[in-house]
């Protein structure tokens, strides 16, 4: 094969896994626009609740039998699925006992103090999940094994020049799923009326208050939505890469970044920052070491942050 076609065939792999981790990266930061966008809440549990979301697949597939009933196709997706209303649960329950006293209307009175109480919870809820994790689970990585995740789909997008290109079968259905999530969260917020309530009180929960809107409800809902989201996303990632307690913190600063790549409040806008972050980390191992992919990531997001502060997609009144 020619020099040209390896540089073609190194691009289009690095373009097609950028995409497909791209978008498990875009999910993740959904769900954590989701929360900051209708609450203001800037949630450091995060990450343990995508490695929640990681181990409620895991035991929706093994001890519940999911990967048994459905095989080891449909299994890890029904499974990453269910583990995202098992986080749900979760997010709630997090919400209704620690963060409802620190957030929504309650917060007015301690906005002179800035996030400083709601920042201190969520650091120590993120600590006492992964401690929690590692008591339970061990430090064993732990993964659902399935055919997908050792086996590719192989292409040859340029006929006969010699060129193929590969895609990993757990990561390509894991990305395709991630894709019809995200669609369906943006389609809930905008056309739902449950979403239309949630945006009512991300945009001023006063006035919503007065119309008769729970705004407790809705950021109860949209804390547990957004840790759903995030919960998916860990399971479906689950199904292709170990996994242990500790692996939110490889995640988390993804999705920071993501969320304010995208624009701060931008729900969509958090999917673009999440799959720009994808592509630029596989684009840059065609002349990075690996090790340096992550500053790639860091120098783009700083020239976008100086071009426009707002990032991609964020307005300075744009909350959802």
């Amino acid at each position: 094969m020619s020099p040209w076609a390896v540089w073609v065939e190194n691009l289009l792999q690095s373009l097609v896994a950028g995409f497909t981790v791209g978008a498990l990266y875009g999910l993740m930061c959904v769900g954590l626009a989701l929360i900051f966008s209708v609450m203001r809440v800037i949630n450091f549990a995060q990450g343990e609740l995508l490695v929640a979301g990681m181990y409620a697949a895991l035991f929706l597939f093994g001890p519940v039998g999911l990967g048994g009933l459905l095989g080891p196709y449909l299994g890890p997706v029904a499974a990453a699925l269910g583990g995202g209303v098992v986080v749900f649960g979760l997010g709630a329950a997090l919400y209704q006992t620690l963060l409802r006293p620190i957030s929504g209307l309650r917060a007015r009175a301690m906005e002179g103090e800035g996030h400083s109480a709601q920042l201190t919870l969520t650091l120590g809820v993120s600590l006492v999940l992964s401690n929690g994790a590692l008591l339970l689970f061990g430090s064993s990585p732990q993964s659902l094994a399935t055919p997908m995740s050792s086996n590719a789909w192989e292409f040859a997008p340029l006929g006969d020049s010699g060129v193929t290109v590969f895609l990993n079968q757990a990561r390509t259905v894991a990305a395709l799923i991630a894709l019809a999530v995200a669609g369906g969260c943006a389609l809930f917020i905008a056309r739902a009326r449950t979403g239309k309530i949630l945006r009512a009180a991300a945009d001023n929960p006063e006035a919503a208050t007065y119309m008769g809107i729970g705004v407790d409800r809705a950021y109860r809902l949209a804390f547990g939505l957004g840790a759903a989201v995030t919960g998916i996303a860990g399971g479906l990632v689950a199904s292709y890469l170990p996994f242990q307690p500790y692996t939110g913190i490889e995640f988390v600063m993804v999705m920071y970044a993501g969320v304010v790549l995208g624009g701060m409040g931008s729900v969509g806008g958090a999917f673009v920052g999440g799959l720009v972050i994808g592509l630029v980390q596989q684009l840059s191992s065609l002349v990075l070491p690996q090790q340096l992919q992550n500053t790639a990531v860091f120098v783009i997001f700083l020239l976008v942050l100086l071009l426009r502060p707002q990032g991609l997609f964020g307005r300075s009144v744009e909350r959802v």
